[in-house]
């Protein structure tokens, strides 16, 4: 800035003479008039706003024949007049300087949504009866055709609820926390689907876990909700696996995928995921970018239990787990699994194998032995063996979710393992092999897979 300027933006203040006393008149060395001293304050532009404006204090000595025997402080006036005031340079906070002063929540709850008018009502009913606050809930709506907005604004006020054009689940999420300030204004974020229906004291489980220090991300325990056979089939299956193999997941330090209804991310690592809709399976995707990125530890919270709604008829179940099995050699295949050397690496890695090592030894070494040994009661023998190891784990389960009908599943169990494992072969031949699906895809499909849930299905949810 040119002096002339300068001297425009100055404030110029007069200070009054000192009473002399008599004494300092016999003292005083008559070189110059002290009736009246005039003194310019130059104000930088960045130590003043008109707001917080502290004046500075002037401190004159007498002159004397000993400068130092009689000092004496001049205060500036306590405020300067408004007119002087408009000419100081104001010094304009920026958008993030004011974003980092805003006090975080702990936790916020998002809840991506396309057409689930026949649920969503009862996931936000459930979340609040879980112990998520009212207004730390948000819906984004993925372009639903149903009345899934009118039910969400309606629970939750129009402020917490945004509707996108059709995204996919990654992107709409992506959309969402950007609209909402979630990453500026909360600690944690918790994504769940727009059909979870949560447990009792979910969110008093999880604040009581959550530590920023320690953990990036944070998952829960999901459940089948009481329902068909088809239901009765997935609870067996989810319980076993998560009882058993999550927990050695977790002591390891490392979980295979944070399932969508149950994850929680720490907001500071948002930056670092990237929201796409390449994936057909979102959550397995991101799972991957945190271990590859190596964005820190995962805690596992058994009791923090989430409710979620499974396929009532066969066709759907299939639809849905091939969904599945393709999203997941698809990750297999982007993040090269098993060409480094991180846990993630090891456990996929070794889940793979144990599949490959039960169908050789199905389709390969047992005819193998039949045809060298001849001796075809080899076949009963494993059978009745491999009931035996089902049935314990169906017995387990049960105990473990304290639902007795799960060993009902046992006689249908062989049929949609079987199924699964079939459609875990097709997969593997279409993206591994023949390259297919990759190109981008928005998956997340609810057609015919949401239900009306009766009272038997929300005896174990929040009320």
């Amino acid at each position: 800035m040119s002096t002339p300027a300068r001297n425009q933006l100055s404030t110029r203040i007069t200070i009054p003479a000192r009473q002399v006393s008599l004494a300092d008149r016999e003292l005083a060395v008559p070189t110059r008039d002290t009736t009246q001293i005039r003194r310019s304050v130059y104000l930088p532009r960045r130590e003043l706003t008109p707001q917080r404006f502290t004046p500075p204090m002037i401190t004159k000595r007498a002159l004397t024949t000993d400068q130092s025997a009689f000092p004496f402080a001049l205060p500036m006036p306590p405020e300067l007049p408004a007119t002087m005031t408009l000419l100081l340079p104001a010094t304009i906070e920026s958008k993030e300087v004011k974003k980092t002063k805003v006090r975080q929540k702990q936790l916020v709850l998002l809840l991506p949504a396309h057409n689930e008018e026949l649920i969503i009502a009862e996931t936000i009913r459930s979340a609040i009866a879980a112990g998520q606050k009212k207004q730390d809930i948000y819906v984004v709506n993925d372009n639903s055709s149903d009345k899934t907005e009118e039910i969400a604004i309606r629970m939750l006020g129009k402020a917490n609820v945004l509707t996108v054009a059709r995204s996919g689940k990654a992107l709409a999420v992506k959309k969402a926390i950007d609209a909402f300030d979630l990453v500026i204004r909360y600690t944690w974020l918790h994504i769940a689907d727009a059909d979870s229906i949560f447990s009792q004291d979910y969110f008093r489980h999880y604040r009581s876990k959550l530590d920023p220090q320690k953990y990036a991300v944070a998952v829960g325990f999901v459940q089948s909700l009481r329902g068909n056979w088809i239901s009765t089939y997935r609870a067996l299956t989810y319980t076993y696996s998560q009882q058993v193999s999550r927990r050695i997941q977790s002591h390891l330090g490392m979980i295979s995928v944070f399932p969508g209804p149950i994850t929680c991310f720490r907001t500071d690592i948002i930056k670092d995921l990237e929201f796409g809709g390449t994936s057909l399976t979102e959550d397995f995707d991101i799972t991957l970018q945190v271990h590859r990125k190596k964005l820190g530890n995962i805690l596992f919270i058994p009791k923090a239990v989430n409710y979620t709604q499974d396929p009532q008829t066969l066709v759907d179940f299939c639809k849905q787990n091939m969904r599945w099995q393709r999203g997941f050699f698809q990750g297999i295949q982007k993040y090269k699994i098993g060409l480094h050397g991180q846990r993630i690496d090891i456990s996929l890695g070794f889940q793979i194998l144990l599949t490959i090592l039960f169908l050789l030894q199905l389709f390969v070494l047992l005819p193998y032995i039949l045809i060298v040994t001849g001796n075809w009661m080899i076949i009963p023998v494993i059978i009745a063996a491999d009931l035996i190891v089902n049935a314990t784990i169906a017995i387990f389960a049960s105990i473990a979710a304290k639902r007795w009908m799960l060993i009902g599943a046992l006689p249908y169990f062989y049929f949609l393992r079987w199924l699964e494992i079939g459609i875990y072969i097709k997969a593997f031949y279409e993206v591994i092999i023949k390259k297919r699906f990759q190109e981008e895809v928005i998956g997340w499909s609810t057609a015919g897979r949401r239900y009306e849930l009766s009272k038997q299905a929300l005896l174990d949810v929040a009320k």
